[in-house]
């Protein structure tokens, strides 16, 4: 009987990740609740560490979201050996019934790695995605609408008939993977903090041909960048971002300097437009 470990990442948030641990602590299907606190600078880990029956484990600092999932995942090895882990927001909403899904396309798909629901955020709904190409990206910062990346970075609807669908990437917030694979693939690259984690994940998942698939009978809501946004300035998180994409296109893209150097410009011009835009729409109310 293969066996299941949730990790949630928490940070500054305990009152959301605690909603989520009273929701899903007595899903049968979950063997084991891991919760890594990325070493928040709140009363978050005393707070968690009175919940009975799961695991509170604690960073020594905060490296971002991949490195704080691999201390989780490397500790669920140590301790538990899991067959399959689930990775999670604190932010996510999930039935049992989901859950037992997922793992069932696990259980019945040898050759799949990693399955993932369709993510609800507000009024978008994350199906996973192709892994952009740089002008892909290009020609993402420069559209503010971003419809050009819509148009090459994403499926087609009619691409999600089947029950299951083959993509690059999936949203980051939830999904479900073998444990031997991310270990094989030698984990989360920590060299990001945030962002652009997914692809990265994707992108090696692919080149070690290992399959991803999106469940599209199985839903789940996410609150998106709760913690996030409480914890992150926006002029932090565009810096965080840039640093994202320059790593992801430079290491995995293998773009060079003068590559790297038209994405600044473009995403400079971008923003400065942005703010520009902002401010008549201000001036107009």
């Amino acid at each position: 009987m293969s066996t299941i470990s949730i990790i949630i990442l928490n940070y500054n948030d305990f009152e959301t990740t605690n909603l989520m641990i009273n929701k899903i602590k007595d899903y049968k299907v979950i063997n084991h609740i891991i919760v890594v606190d990325n070493c928040s600078t709140d009363n978050s880990f005393k707070e968690l560490s009175k919940i009975k029956d799961i695991d509170v484990i604690k960073t020594n600092s905060n490296h971002g979201y991949a490195a704080g999932n691999n201390f989780g995942i490397k500790y669920d090895e140590s301790k538990y050996k899991s067959d399959y882990l689930i990775i999670s927001n604190p932010d996510i909403s999930v039935e049992e019934i989901d859950i037992e899904n997922l793992k069932k396309d696990l259980d019945e798909h040898a050759s799949v790695a990693v399955v993932a629901p369709r993510v609800h955020e507000f009024d978008n709904v994350s199906r996973g995605w192709k892994l952009p190409t740089y002008g892909a990206e290009l020609a993402t910062i420069s559209n503010t609408k971003q419809r050009f990346f819509k148009r090459v970075s994403l499926y087609e609807d009619s691409y999600y008939n089947d029950a299951l669908t083959s993509v690059d990437a999936v949203s980051g917030s939830f999904f479900i993977v073998r444990s031997g694979v991310l270990k094989d693939i030698d984990y989360f690259d920590e060299g990001t903090f945030l962002y652009y984690e997914e692809n990265i994940l994707g992108f090696k998942l692919k080149e070690k041909e290992y399959l991803t698939y999106i469940d599209n009978n199985v839903d789940v809501i996410h609150n998106l960048s709760v913690s996030v946004d409480k914890s992150i300035r926006r002029i932090n998180k565009y810096k965080i971002l840039v640093h994202s994409l320059m790593y992801y296109e430079s290491k995995y893209n293998k773009v060079n300097i003068f590559g790297k150097l038209l994405l600044y410009i473009v995403y400079g011009i971008s923003l400065l437009l942005a703010y520009i835009i902002g401010i008549f729409r201000k001036l107009g109310k």
